[in-house]
């Protein structure tokens, strides 16, 4: 028994007696002078430790100081760049007996950080960076002075030559319960870092050394955080370093923000190799639900001089009322690189799906004051009805009933709501762009119009948009268009070409507007201008030309012959013979020119010919009220059986005015037949004065005849 009391008992009385030596051999107040003095040599601050440095021998033997602060530089208005309540030092103890100070871990514990710009953009750190200047051209000068003068060196006194016999090393360091404030009266802005944490195991060249951190924030309404993890090793040249390990978590809120969790992750970094990295975002923003992830290959060369995300993949859904799908899966497939000596980035889109939609594609982004965009899309199909649900059957509008005591308690009442106020839309943005592309859709549908070949190409400079061509393949026809808007100044302005030809009529407006009033083949130019872009500034302001040809077509919904027929008989007095005919008026071609003015249309040359009309038309309509007022000029050329109907020779070379007035969706059609009964009557007496003539020969060719058969005509019209 008492040799194992004494087997412990010898170690413990070993360690105490250390103990008792370190404490009484070492004083570690001794270092305070050297601490104050390093600060000041490396910093040019001032380092003020309140108390004395005592010892600490739990958990690990070491130092321990009180309260230490970092002096700001004269004019900031913090008085402590850096502060900490306690610092506490672990120490090997055998090098001090040996006057060598081997650190191994450095606690910081409640520090504090004030990192301040004044408005003439001086900072408090500039002192940092100052005083590693001048502490490296003070080194040079004591060199040369040394070389120069040996003799005339100072005797160093005790104090210094204790001082410069010790030698110290840094093991590791240990931050908690920090905090950060940035504020940049510059920027106006402040931002907040508060439970700051680092831990830095024991580090040195060619090892492997684990670092922890975590901080929260705030600035303005933003509030975020972020915590991570990475392993480093340091190399002699930065570039021969390495890291593995390395994971990020971060979240972030602000009004209308809620970013869950932000994750980045990387298996190993080391330049020059193909570094997996992986990714994801979950919250919510812009109101919409978003949960995304992916991964990518990082290259970073040696130069740091170019960045390369190769096989940069996206999985990403988004759930919210405002998309015209929801929920929107998307997914991405790119490669993408960064050249930072040029500020050149390009972008190989490989694959892009949001939901039915499909892109691929190329983009080259130049960094500037205005950034230089060039990109190239193509697509195998877009059906924007479908994407954006136009194709679905709406859901009535109809508010579901209320009950009867709900009816009784709240009687309906009714009252007119305000006029939306239209507002010019804000196109700043687009002065700040400079972009040029091509777009390519095989098929395109929009407004249930079905396109093929469509080929777009359009730019954007400093304000000025610009629709450089459009080409497509429209209903057996094509179409070619131009178009220019003018955004520097507000309201913007903007003009349009458009050549349509070859066009199947019928098919399209079926397609666009469920009209099947008009067929044929048709061809329409456009040249239009105007000014503002609101929907009625849009129709106030335009103005230009429409040109249509239509041949080989007809005009469904009116039977110009049976019209003619039945109202001709309806004058004579005669009976109207009941008739299934087809309403429906061929003709071989029609021809207009509509000029549009600043809410009206119009046209004096209307023409359509057919077998059996000749139509001649002018008048115009308000797109604004949506209101109609045409005359239509018709002349029976042929014969009315053509049409399915009996011939009325009377009529030939006749013409008969058809008015069409009324709104658009309810037109009413009226025959002037005023006109008809004097063109008749007219022919009735031209033929009686041919018979005359043939009974009195030259007589009637006088001039007294003539006055008198004109007075005649007068007459019947009066």
């Amino acid at each position: 028994m008492k040799k194992l009391f004494l087997i412990i008992a010898i170690p413990v009385v070993a360690i105490l007696g250390a103990l008792i030596a370190l404490v009484t051999l070492v004083n570690p107040n001794q270092f305070k002078p050297l601490i104050v003095e390093q600060a000041k040599t490396h910093t040019g601050l001032e380092l003020v430790i309140d108390g004395d440095i005592s010892w600490q021998f739990f958990p690990s033997i070491g130092f321990e100081l009180g309260q230490t602060a970092l002096r700001n530089p004269q004019g900031f208005d913090a008085v402590n760049l850096f502060k900490v309540e306690s610092v506490g030092i672990d120490v090997s103890v055998m090098p001090l007996f040996s006057q060598q100070l081997e650190i191994g871990n450095v606690t910081l514990d409640g520090a504090s950080f004030t990192l301040e710009t004044l408005q003439d953009g001086r900072k408090n750190i500039d002192a940092l960076t100052q005083a590693q200047t001048q502490q490296g051209q003070s080194s040079d000068a004591s060199a040369d002075a040394s070389a120069a003068a040996p003799s005339q060196q100072a005797e160093p006194s005790a104090a210094a030559e204790s001082r410069s016999a010790w030698t110290i090393n840094l093991a590791g360091v240990t931050i908690s319960n920090a905090s950060v404030d940035i504020i940049d009266k510059q920027a106006g802005s402040s931002t907040k870092l508060y439970d700051v944490s680092l831990t830095l195991s024991e580090f040195a060249l060619e090892r492997w050394t684990q670092a922890n951190f975590a901080a929260k924030g705030e600035t303005n309404q933003q509030v975020f955080s972020a915590k991570g993890e990475a392993e480093f090793k340091l190399a002699k040249g930065l570039t021969e370093s390495s890291l593995r390990n390395i994971n990020l978590d971060a979240s972030f809120n602000q009004p209308g923000t809620h970013i869950e969790r932000a994750q980045l992750a990387l298996e190993t970094f080391e330049f020059d190799k193909a570094n997996a990295m992986t990714y994801s975002v979950v919250g919510n923003a812009a109101a919409l639900d978003i949960d995304m992830k992916g991964s990518a290959s990082l290259v970073v060369d040696k130069a740091i001089s170019k960045v390369l995300m190769n096989q940069l993949v996206l999985d990403a859904q988004f759930i919210g009322d405002a998309l015209p799908q929801s929920p929107m899966k998307v997914d991405m497939a790119s490669d993408l690189s960064f050249d930072l000596t040029k500020s050149h980035l390009s972008f190989v889109l490989e694959k892009l799906t949001a939901n039915a939609l499909q892109f691929d594609g190329k983009a080259d982004v130049t960094l500037a004051e205005i950034p230089k965009v060039r990109f190239a899309l193509h697509s195998p199909n877009i059906d924007l009805d479908e994407f954006l649900g136009l194709g679905q059957a709406s859901t009535s509008d109809t508010p579901p009933p209320s009950s009867a005591g709900e009816t009784e308690q709240q009687p309906s009442q009714t009252s007119p709501k305000p006029p939306v106020q239209e507002v010019e839309p804000d196109l700043s943005a687009l002065k700040t762009l400079d972009v040029k592309g091509d777009v390519t859709f095989d098929k395109f549908k929009a407004n249930n119009a079905k396109m093929q070949n469509v080929k777009a190409s359009f730019s954007v400079n400093r304000g000025i948009a610009e629709l450089n061509s459009f080409t497509s393949d429209l209903y057996q026809g094509s179409i070619d268009a131009s178009a220019r808007l003018d955004a520097r100044k507000t309201p913007a302005t903007y003009t349009a070409t458009k050549r349509i030809k070859g066009v199947k009529v019928q098919p399209l407006l079926v397609d666009v507007a469920n009209n099947d009033k008009l067929e044929g083949t048709g061809n329409i130019d456009v040249d239009i201008q105007g000014s503002s872009l609101t929907p009625t500034g849009i129709q106030k302001n335009l103005v230009g030309t429409m040109v249509v040809n239509f041949a080989d077509g007809a005009v469904n919904g009116i039977n110009v012959a049976q019209l003619i027929r039945e109202n001709y008989a309806k004058i004579k007095g005669e009976k109207v013979e009941a008739s299934n005919e087809v309403q429906k008026t061929d003709f071989s071609a029609l021809k207009a020119t509509l000029k549009l003015n600043k809410g009206n249309v119009s046209t004096d040359d209307l023409t359509m010919q057919s077998p059996l009309l000749r139509i001649r038309g002018k008048g115009g309509a308000n797109y604004l009220d949506q209101t109609v007022d045409f005359t239509v000029s018709t002349s029976v050329v042929g014969s009315l059986e053509g049409q399915g109907g009996k011939d009325i020779d009377e009529l030939k070379d006749v013409t008969i005015p058809i008015n069409i007035s009324g709104t658009w969706s309810e037109p009413k059609f009226k025959l002037i037949f005023d006109d008809v009964l004097k063109q008749k009557a007219a022919k009735e007496i031209d033929r009686g004065l041919k018979k005359l003539d043939e009974k009195l020969g030259d007589k009637i060719k006088d001039e007294k005849t003539k006055e008198a058969v004109n007075s005649l005509i007068k007459g019947l019209f009066n």
